[in-house]
């Protein structure tokens, strides 16, 4: 599946927010869209006018860059979402916040969910006791994940843990930092989901 390489500073700096891409240096002096704001390219300080379809284009485009989703997962999401009970809207974040790399950072395992994609691929993770390297797998309510034994003794990973420390855990983790594992006690609710989404303008976008 193909995935963005380029410079992820752009993509913050094309939002016009801050999606924290790159964990420390995004709370930095040296963040890029501290520096400059504005959109990248030639055009990027020009005045835009934003049509209906352009604004739900870009709640997407955010939605998918902030948790690391290429477009047609994403839009794989939306249809699970759509067949759940409930709203569709919250039933995709609730999906997006239930991939194993989502809890792996919120519970402060990784600096930034691109680190914690790559220490998921690298097999440090451990789901119910087996482990799992797939940075896509959605959790249930009630999962336990761990640090495995030989990634706990790294000194990069006690390092990020210590550096995470003082990081707020979202109400619906229950991280024991002593035994290196999170629990899922159950899928968030809305307003316990920190995001930068307008999910009502995605449900907008591919319900036309």
């Amino acid at each position: 599946m193909a995935r963005y390489t380029g410079a992820v500073c752009r993509q913050c700096r094309r939002e016009g927010q801050k999606l924290f891409l790159k964990g420390e240096r995004c709370y930095s002096d040296k963040c890029s869209f501290t520096v400059r704001s504005y959109a990248p390219g030639q055009h990027g300080q020009g005045r835009k006018k934003s049509s209906e379809y352009g604004l739900q284009l870009r709640a997407k485009q955010r939605a998918r860059r902030f948790y690391g989703v290429a477009e047609h997962q994403f839009r794989h999401y939306f249809e699970m979402a759509v067949k759940k009970q409930g709203v569709t809207g919250t039933n995709l974040l609730r999906i997006l916040e239930s991939r194993l790399d989502n809890v792996v950072y919120r519970a402060g395992y990784a600096s930034s969910r691109a680190e914690a994609r790559q220490l998921v691929g690298h097999g440090h993770f451990e789901v119910n006791g087996s482990r799992v390297d797939i940075a896509s797998y959605l959790l249930k309510a009630g999962d336990v994940v761990t640090v495995c034994e030989k990634a706990r003794a790294t000194d990069k990973m006690k390092a990020v843990v210590e550096a995470n420390s003082a990081k707020p855990v979202p109400e619906w983790l229950d991280v024991n930092r002593d035994a290196y594992e999170v629990k899922v006690v159950n899928l968030p609710e809305r307003e316990q989901i920190e995001a930068p989404v307008e999910e009502h303008l995605i449900v907008e976008l591919y319900s036309k």
